[in-house]
C-alpha cells in the first residue's frame, strides 16, 4: 500500500494506493479530502477505494429443506461467533441456542425452553458472545439475560428492566461493557436507551438514544368497546436518520439525505461522508408498495386512506447502519429494484383479504467503511442475503441467513473477496 497526501487550500487531499505485484502498478485507489471545522473531522470520499469493488464467496451452508432439527431453522432472530468461531444460532422456535463448528458441524444446544435457571422463554435478538468465551442471550420472557459459559453450561443470569421483545441485538463495547436496549413509555411517546452493564452483569448508567427530528408518519387508528388500537409507521422511502452503537459506546448518526455519518469519539466527532446517486423509485414499484401498506394499515383502520406525504420521487441514500466486531460501518444501501418474475409470485386467491404481494426487490448491497473514515469499498450480496437477523461479521468472514428460491432458510459462512486479491 502506498499512502500519499497534498494540502490543497487548507484541505488535505489523502490517497491510498493499492499495488500489485507486477512492480508496483495502481490496480485501485481511494481518493479523499480531509477538512477540519471546529471539533469535526471531515473525511469525503472523492474517488476510488481500498478494495476496489468486493464481493461475497460461499464457503459453506448449515441447513436442510427436510432433514435432521438441528440442521433445519425456522425463525432465526439471532446469530453471533465466539473467540474460536463458534457459530452461535437463534431460534425462537426451539427455543435453544444452537451451536455450530466454524465448518457447520453442530456441536450442541445452549438452555431450553422453560423458566428455570439456563432455561429460555421468550429469547428475541439480543445475543453476543465476549472475549472470554461467555455467551450471552437477552430473554424479556424471563426478564433476564442468560450466560452461558465457554463450555456451554448455564452460568447465571443478569437481571434486566421491561419484557418488551426487540430487534436491537446485544451491543459489546471495545473495554468488554455490554449494552442492552431498554424500551419505555414516558411523556410524549416510546423513549429508547440503552443500560450499560459490566462484563460482570452490574448494571450501570443508562444512555439515552438521541432523538432525531420527527419523520412524517401514517397512521390508522380504530374505536372499539376494548379501547383504542393504533398502527403507525414511515413513509416509505422518506429519509430518516440512523443511529447505531459504535465500539466506543457512542452514537454514531447516519443521514441518508445527504450520505454523511458522524462518528464520535473522545477528540471530536468523524464525518464521513460520500457523493452519490439519488435511485429513482420507479412507478411500478411506488405503486406496489402503496398498495401494500393502504392493506396493511386497514386491518387497524377499516376504510383507512393515505394520511400523509406522497412516496418520494428519489431513495435515500442508505437505509440504515451496522457496526461490525471490528468497528467498520457497513451502510446499507438503497438500490434499484428489479421486478419479481411472475413465476416467483403467489398471487392471492380471488375474493381473499391478503395482503397484495412483493413484486420488486432490491439487491443488497453495501458501502463498508473503516472506522477511521477510509472507504474500503463496496460489495454486492446475493440474492437471497437476509439483514434481518443482523449478519455476524468479523475479519473477512460473514455468517448471514440466506433464503433460496423456496424461502428456506439457511445460515451461509461467507468470506470478503476484495478485487485487488482476485487472481
Amino acid at each position: 500500500m502506498r499512502i500519499r497526501s497534498t494540502l490543497i487550500g487548507g484541505i488535505l487531499i489523502l490517497s491510498i494506493a493499492a499495488c500489485s505485484g507486477d512492480g508496483g502498478r495502481d490496480v485501485m485507489a481511494w481518493q479523499a479530502t480531509r477538512d477540519t471545522v471546529g471539533d469535526t473531522i471531515i473525511v469525503r470520499t472523492v474517488g476510488g477505494s481500498v478494495w476496489g469493488s468486493a464481493r461475497l464467496v460461499e464457503e459453506g451452508r448449515i441447513g436442510q429443506l427436510d432433514g435432521p432439527d438441528e440442521y433445519t431453522f425456522g425463525a432465526i432472530v439471532a446469530m453471533t461467533t465466539g473467540p474460536d468461531e463458534t457459530l452461535y444460532v437463534l431460534d425462537r422456535q426451539v427455543p435453544a441456542l444452537r451451536s455450530y463448528a466454524p465448518d457447520g458441524t453442530y456441536l450442541g444446544d445452549l438452555g431450553r425452553g422453560g423458566e428455570g435457571p439456563g432455561e429460555l422463554k421468550q429469547p428475541d435478538s439480543g445475543l453476543a458472545a465476549l472475549d472470554d468465551g461467555r455467551v450471552l442471550v437477552r430473554d424479556p420472557g424471563n426478564a433476564r439475560i442468560t450466560v452461558f459459559g465457554p463450555d456451554g453450561e448455564h452460568q447465571t443470569e443478569w437481571r434486566i428492566r421491561g419484557s418488551s421483545f426487540t430487534s436491537t441485538p446485544l451491543y459489546v463495547g471495545d473495554d468488554g461493557r455490554v449494552y442492552v436496549q431498554l424500551f419505555e413509555f414516558g411523556e410524549g411517546g416510546p423513549k429508547f436507551s440503552f443500560v450499560r452493564y459490566t462484563p460482570d452483569g452490574e448494571p450501570g448508567d443508562t444512555i439515552p438514544v438521541p432523538r432525531t427530528p420527527d419523520a412524517p408518519r401514517l397512521t390508522a387508528v380504530r374505536e372499539s368497546e376494548e379501547g383504542t388500537n393504533r398502527s403507525s409507521r414511515s413513509v416509505p422511502f422518506w429519509p430518516m436518520l440512523s443511529t447505531e452503537l459504535s465500539k466506543s459506546g457512542e452514537f454514531v448518526i447516519g443521514d441518508p439525505a445527504a450520505y454523511s455519518i458522524d462518528v464520535p469519539g473522545p477528540g471530536g466527532v468523524l464525518r464521513i461522508q460520500r457523493a452519490y446517486e439519488p435511485v429513482p423509485v420507479t412507478p411500478g414499484e411506488r405503486d406496489n408498495t402503496r398498495e401494500r401498506v393502504i392493506h396493511n394499515m386497514r386491518q387497524t383502520e377499516t376504510g383507512w386512506d393515505w394520511d400523509g406525504p406522497a412516496i418520494p420521487d428519489a431513495k435515500p441514500a442508505f437505509r440504515n447502519l451496522m457496526v461490525d466486531d471490528d468497528g467498520r460501518i457497513w451502510v446499507h444501501l438503497y438500490t434499484a429494484a428489479e421486478p419479481i418474475p411472475a413465476e416467483e409470485i403467489e398471487e392471492p386467491d380471488p375474493g381473499a383479504d391478503e395482503a397484495p404481494p412483493l413484486r420488486w426487490r432490491e439487491p443488497a448491497r453495501f458501502d463498508v467503511f473503516d472506522r477511521d473514515g477510509t472507504y474500503l469499498g463496496q460489495l454486492e450480496a446475493p440474492r437471497g442475503f437476509q439483514t434481518y437477523p443482523r449478519p455476524a461479521i468479523a475479519g473477512d468472514r460473514v455468517w448471514a441467513v440466506v433464503e433460496d428460491e423456496l424461502e428456506v432458510p439457511y445460515v451461509v459462512r461467507f468470506r470478503i473477496v476484495p478485487e485487488m486479491a482476485r487472481p
